[in-house]
């Protein structure tokens, strides 16, 4: 079993690094594998709406390597961890743009668990949470929890290292995250399959 983790952080090593390599460690302590990719700082494009990938399932069209990179590795990992700083009170603009056209374009991370981390200086971190979760929650992800809203504060990886509740957190949230997969993988074991999807039914409001 494998998690994917996202730091959607344009700093390698920054809070938000070091939160998700927190969570990183404590999967890893529980059995599960991990791998890790980082946004970085180069320019990504946002969603276009040019529905290309409705003729190319499973691929964006717009091949600036991130996102085609990412939809790729769904298929291939159990469970997500998408990490984000906070800015203006949601996650970073970058990392919106490569999750839009990761989750318009693939499907890979369906039925698989996520989770997200976020980090602040101070506030805005609530709002974040929710944002990066309404991606799981349309993708029928079911979304791992914490004892407490899972986010980390301060300006620099040291003073995250200080928080110590918000590590805990993040820790709790990745054991939660191991157990979840190993049920999900016993269920399987005994034939437990995954739910029978309806054909979608869309309704306009506007006639």
């Amino acid at each position: 079993m494998k998690v994917l983790l996202i730091n959607g952080s344009p700093h390698k090593s920054g809070c938000t690094a070091y939160a998700l390599h927190e969570a990183e460690a404590e999967l890893n302590r529980s059995g599960i594998d991990t791998e890790f990719i980082n946004i970085g700082t180069a320019p990504v494009r946002g969603c276009t709406a040019c529905k290309k990938c409705v003729t190319t399932p499973g691929r964006c069209t717009y091949d600036d390597d991130i996102v085609n990179t990412i939809i790729e590795k769904s298929f291939q990992c159990d469970g997500l961890i998408v990490g984000s700083p906070v800015y203006y009170a949601s996650a970073n603009g970058a990392l919106t743009a490569v999750l839009d056209r990761v989750f318009y374009a693939g499907s890979g991370f369906s039925y698989k668990p996520g989770a997200c981390i976020v980090s602040a200086r101070r506030a805005g971190t609530t709002a974040a949470i929710d944002q990066i979760n309404k991606y799981f929650l349309i993708s029928n992800m079911p979304v791992v929890a914490s004892q407490y809203w899972p986010m980390v504060h301060g300006t620099r990886a040291e003073e995250v290292k200080q928080d110590l509740e918000g590590l805990q957190i993040v820790r709790t949230l990745a054991r939660n995250m191991a157990w979840l997969l190993k049920c999900i993988d016993a269920g399987k074991s005994v034939g437990i399959s995954k739910p029978e999807k309806e054909e979608k039914i869309r309704t306009n409001f506007i006639r």
